[in-house]
């Protein structure tokens, strides 16, 4: 019997050290050379401080910043671990709501942002991504139809003209990956920032 049980063993041991060891090693080295800045989070600095990553969105409140898409992650409830409450953009626990089309909570938030959003913005249909949440709820980018459709509400709370606003935005927006791929997008804490190097 440790006739049979001595190779598997053995190959257990190999393959562990081999899958388990050496190959994440070896990737992790690879993506570090290949790609540094992605291979440690793709983290964004202010002042020599990091203040967040151009992977995973954050929430931005007040007038004078673009939001970003909807987040509905969760963490547990200091006060009740078995409760949750809403952390969003919380990386450690990624997910949607799981609120389905015949949802009444759902169709009475939806309802109630697309009002606010209207408030805001009356002249504009309100861009379905400023309404919604992504499926991972981190999605750190919206459309640039989303922006757009914040530019008065940030040009005014900042005191800047819409035109400069929207130029900013513009400025902001990516394209296609490789002219094909994925939709053109907008970072939010990018376009913050960059709003933020603006003035006022």
């Amino acid at each position: 019997m440790l006739k049979e049980i001595r190779p598997a063993l053995v190959i257990l041991l190999a393959l562990t050290v081999i899958t388990g060891l050496a190959y994440p090693l070896a990737i992790t080295a690879i993506a570090s050379v290949a790609f540094p800045r992605q291979a440690s989070g793709s983290l964004i600095e202010r002042n020599g401080q990091v203040i967040g990553s151009a992977l995973i969105g954050q929430a931005f409140t007040g007038d004078k910043y673009f939001r970003g898409r909807l987040s509905a992650t969760t963490a547990p409830d200091p006060k009740d671990s078995s409760k949750a409450v809403e952390a969003p953009y919380n990386a450690a626990n990624s997910g949607g709501s799981n609120l389905g089309p015949t949802s009444k909570a759902l169709a009475e938030r939806l309802n109630g942002d697309v009002s606010k959003l209207k408030a805001e913005n009356p002249t504009q249909p309100v861009p379905v991504d400023l309404v919604t949440t992504s499926a991972s709820g981190l999605d750190p980018e919206i459309s640039p139809e989303a922006a757009r459709f914040q530019v008065p509400r940030v040009a005014k709370a900042r005191g800047l003209p819409e035109e400069r606003v929207l130029a900013l935005v513009e400025s902001q927006v990516k394209g296609r990956l490789f002219g094909l791929l994925g939709e053109p997008r907008v970072n939010v804490l990018e376009l913050n920032l960059a709003l933020d190097r603006l003035g006022s």
